[in-house]
């Protein structure tokens, strides 16, 4: 192979050539060209570009996101689930429970034969039922299995009233005072709604569940557990039924409501 001048036919290059000299450059070239073409795929960007290929931090962040996917998905069901059961408490259908009209019969029946009961009788009858009333004052061994402290201190603006519906007390107080449990236990919802603005359930023993409404924020999670007089949540004044910085609390047992003032001292 000649390589000349093309205006002057001077010679510049010449090169004896084989075919074994043809093969091998052929070889070392095509060599070259896969190794460098190898390198660019497997150690450059331009790999994202190739039909085919994806880049590793992009199917991390794939796996990432679906993992984070599954785990919300569950987390929204078991919220769907507690936000189901406790729909009547925070709606208020449940109300509290009524007397039988049979017991009330039987109630009345015991008191009209009181009244034609002697007086010996009467005085027994009196002391059986002061014992009966008042077991603590009177056992050294109290029945009493829980204790409830107060969520804050403040002013008790409306009280417990069944006519009216209001199954709970308000208390007013300052904004952002700290609301606390009035006993230990699990907290099985924390959110918002639109009527009672930031809401926190909490479950106790012996089937009490305590409800604190119209909260400012909330310093607990759904799930968390709490121990008596620990801070769950500060006086505010959200929700559509909210008309100042005040706590709505209600006491159930059972799934009827109970009168606060009844168990706890304000």
């Amino acid at each position: 192979m000649v390589v000349l001048n093309e205006g002057t036919f001077e010679e510049r290059f010449s090169l004896r050539l084989s075919l074994l000299n043809v093969f091998v450059l052929g070889g070392v070239l095509s060599f070259l060209l896969i190794l460098v073409t190898t390198f660019f795929i497997t150690f450059t960007p331009v790999k994202q570009y190739i039909p085919g290929y994806s880049s590793t931090e992009l199917k991390i962040k794939a796996t990432k996101l679906a993992i984070q996917t599954d785990s919300l998905k569950k987390r929204l069901t078991i919220l769907q689930n507690f936000t189901k059961a406790l729909q009547p408490i925070l709606t208020g259908e449940i109300r509290v429970e009524v007397l039988d009209s049979l017991q009330l019969l039987e109630r009345i029946s015991i008191q009209d034969s009181l009244l034609n009961a002697s007086k010996e009788d009467s005085i027994f009858r009196e002391k059986i039922d002061i014992e009966d009333r008042f077991p603590i004052q009177n056992n050294a061994l109290t029945n009493v299995k829980i204790v409830f402290f107060p969520p804050l201190t403040g002013t008790i603006s409306q009280g417990f009233d069944i006519k009216k519906n209001h199954l709970a007390v308000d208390i007013v107080a300052k904004k952002n005072t700290a609301v606390k449990a009035i006993a230990d236990g699990t907290v099985i919802f924390s959110g918002w709604t639109t009527e009672t603005g930031y809401v926190i359930i909490l479950k106790h023993a012996y089937d009490y569940i305590s409800v604190y409404k119209h909260n400012g924020n909330l310093l607990k999670e759904q799930g968390n557990l709490v121990k008596s007089g620990e801070v769950i949540a500060s006086v505010g004044s959200t929700g559509e039924f909210s008309t100042g910085p005040h706590l709505h609390f209600e006491l159930w047992s059972g799934g009827y409501a109970i009168n606060p003032t009844n168990l706890i001292d304000f």
